[in-house]
């Protein structure tokens, strides 16, 4: 897997298949004034090892950068190129929604979700076993309305779970975002976890105000993840600038916006062709 590190304050660490897309090669005009790229082949299993067993001392330089992943699986590569087609009909659109956010919470909640173990009686013997423990809070918070459609899913990748709607708006001229749901709670319980479900991330006016209102319940960014079909580098520098600790699993990067704040090449306006409207 070839790894892509930004040298700004704090830098924002890039994973995704070898070779990297061309426009991450220029990546340094909008995220950072140095970029540099390996092309280094490392398999997944091997980073994820290092994650997981890094020392307290090693932990925190790792918890001062943001970090954005674009799992290399040949099936959210599909799904991301269903939707990104203008001819792809309204439910088919939805059902690919769907199915790229299933890979990408999956991809989320890898060495992230509080485990028990014990052991049980199976049909021919003893055995220990793991499971998710049910007492550790997971919370999902999709943006409406598309974030519905992305994580769709979540209560079958992520057992024990609750989830917390958010609708929040984008004014077209101004580009602001305005909140006009809100059903999260007053607080949230210590140490629980929160994937913020959006499928676009473009001027990250909309994904800033949903962390600000979480982090505002109690909720550290080392314990948010975010889940974004598409995203871009505007999105990505405000969030890094802001959020140190902060992880973002993405579908695909792409290179820039419109005057009107609209990725391109993106995917259209997600919540408009998820439900035909």
């Amino acid at each position: 897997m070839a790894s892509a590190r930004i040298s700004s304050t704090p830098p924002v660490h890039f994973t995704f298949s070898s070779p990297a897309p061309p426009f991450l090669h220029n990546l340094s005009h909008s995220l950072a004034n140095n970029f540099s790229c390996s092309n280094r082949r490392q398999p997944r299993t091997r980073f994820l090892s290092l994650k997981s067993q890094a020392t307290a001392e090693k932990k925190a330089p790792l918890d001062n950068r943001m970090l954005v992943f674009v799992p290399p699986h040949p099936l959210i590569k599909h799904w991301v190129s269903v939707l990104r087609n203008e001819e792809t009909p309204c439910p088919i659109f939805k059902n690919a929604m769907a199915e790229l956010g299933r890979l990408l919470m999956y991809e989320a909640s890898r060495d992230w979700l509080p485990t028990i173990s014990g052991e049980i009686q199976s049909p021919l013997g003893p055995a220990t076993v793991e499971f998710i423990d049910p007492r550790e809070p997971v919370a999902v918070v999709p943006i409406l309305r598309a974030g519905l459609v992305l994580a769709e899913h979540a209560a079958s990748i992520l057992p024990a779970t609750k989830t917390y709607h958010l609708g929040i708006s984008r004014n077209e001229e101004t580009l602001e975002a305005s909140v006009y749901l809100n059903k999260l709670p007053d607080k949230f319980p210590a140490g629980t976890r929160v994937f913020i479900v959006d499928p676009m991330l473009a001027t990250g006016g909309t994904i800033m105000a949903a962390i600000d209102m979480i982090k505002d319940r109690g909720v550290a960014n080392q314990h948010i993840k975010v889940v974004s079909a598409v995203t871009c580098p505007p999105a990505l520098q405000k969030l890094s600038e802001k959020y140190p600790g902060l992880h973002v699993y993405a579908g695909i990067i792409d290179a820039t916006l419109t005057d009107k704040g609209m990725i391109i090449p993106g995917l259209g306006d997600a919540g408009d062709r998820s439900y035909g409207t």
